[in-house]
C-alpha cells in the first residue's frame, strides 16, 4: 500500500466506520516519508514499538463514528503487516542498518567541562 487513505480503507473493510475514524493513525505511520521519501521511511515508526507508540500518540482506542471502539494496537498492526507482511521489531530494523565509521565517532568533552 502506498497511502494512508488505502490503509485507512482497508480498516474500514474490517472494522466498519469511516475514513476519518482511521486516517489520523495511518497518516502518523507515514509521517516519516517527510524526511525519507522511500521505503527506509518505515524504520522510523512500522516496527513492535512503533504501535506502542501510537498508542502513546493516540489512545489505547479508537471511538468510531458508529460508536464502536477498536484498539489503537490493531489498526498499527494492520499497517505494519500491509507495508511489511509481519511487524518486525526495532532491532530487526537496526540490525540492517549498515554502519559507517562517521556513526561511532564522539567528541571527547571532559576537557571543556572540566573533567
Amino acid at each position: 500500500m502506498a497511502h494512508p487513505y488505502h490503509h485507512a480503507l482497508s480498516s474500514v473493510r474490517k472494522w466498519g466506520g469511516s475514513v476519518h475514524d482511521f486516517i489520523a493513525v495511518h497518516d502518523w505511520f507515514d509521517a516519516s516519508k517527510l524526511i525519507l521519501a522511500d521505503f527506509r521511511h518505515r524504520a522510523l515508526r512500522h516496527h513492535a514499538e512503533g504501535i506502542f507508540a501510537a498508542e502513546a500518540v493516540f489512545g489505547s482506542t479508537l471511538t468510531l463514528a458508529s460508536g464502536r471502539i477498536i484498539p489503537t494496537r490493531w489498526v498499527g498492526e494492520q499497517h505494519v503487516r500491509e507495508d511489511l507482511g509481519h511487524i518486525p521489531s526495532f532491532a530487526d530494523w537496526a540490525r540492517s542498518i549498515q554502519a559507517a565509521p562517521w556513526m561511532g565517532r564522539t567528541q571527547c568533552i571532559e576537557a571543556e567541562v572540566g573533567l
